[in-house]
């Protein structure tokens, strides 16, 4: 067994070898596969790193845009979902009061589960949508990723959606998506958080 391991990796077992016991042993000898020294990594070396075009916008600035077409798909998704469940028991309850069977009954359930399904899908994706664009707007504007950016898109989103509707309307929507983004913040914020207003409301005793 140790002359096949001496023969692929030319020399003696990783877990025999001397040298720096901080360093990960195995693979030490040169492997003909690999073609280099892992230990030259060093095991604290081992993070992922990333490159950004634009120095002045870090990962930080750079997340909210990565998510914000993962975002508008997933709630393009639930919102057909939950449509559609919504459907299915409106459709089965207006069948069932109209005494439709058969296959007029299955029809009408499908119909009622693609028309719910499909608006309240675009509903969402467009209120995703919406607070996406403001948030990486504001994002970049600020140079800075806090709670203030997710409270200023979710309360213009909700006045967006709602602005064709009047001012009350309007007034309402903006209070409803702060709410969500106090809700949203409270139970899940980063530690870039703990400087600003809501981080110290949040560290505030009881």
């Amino acid at each position: 067994m140790a002359s096949v391991w001496n023969e692929l990796y030319g020399g003696d077992r990783a877990g025999e070898r001397g040298g720096d016991k901080n360093l990960p042993q195995l693979g030490a000898a040169l492997s003909p596969y690999m073609q280099f020294d892992p230990n030259y990594l060093g095991s604290g070396r081992l993070q992922p790193e990333f490159i950004y075009p634009d120095e002045r916008h870090k990962a930080q600035t750079s997340r909210r845009t990565a998510v914000a077409l993962p975002q508008v798909g997933a709630s393009c998704i639930a919102g057909a979902g939950l449509g559609g469940a919504a459907g299915f028991y409106n459709g089965l309850r207006a069948t069932t009061l109209a005494g439709q069977i058969g296959k007029i009954r299955r029809t009408q359930v499908l119909n009622y589960i693609m028309k719910q399904g499909s608006a309240t899908g675009c509903t969402l994706g467009i209120i995703a949508s919406f607070y996406s664009v403001v948030g990486v707007g504001v994002s970049y504007a600020r140079d800075k990723e806090d709670s203030f950016n997710t409270f200023l898109a979710a309360g213009t989103t909700g006045a967006l959606y709602k602005c064709t509707s009047g001012l009350r309307a309007t007034a309402i929507g903006a209070g409803f998506g702060l709410g969500l983004a106090a809700v949203y913040t409270l139970f899940n914020s980063s530690t870039d958080d703990e400087q600003n207003v809501w981080g110290k409301f949040k560290q505030m005793p009881l």
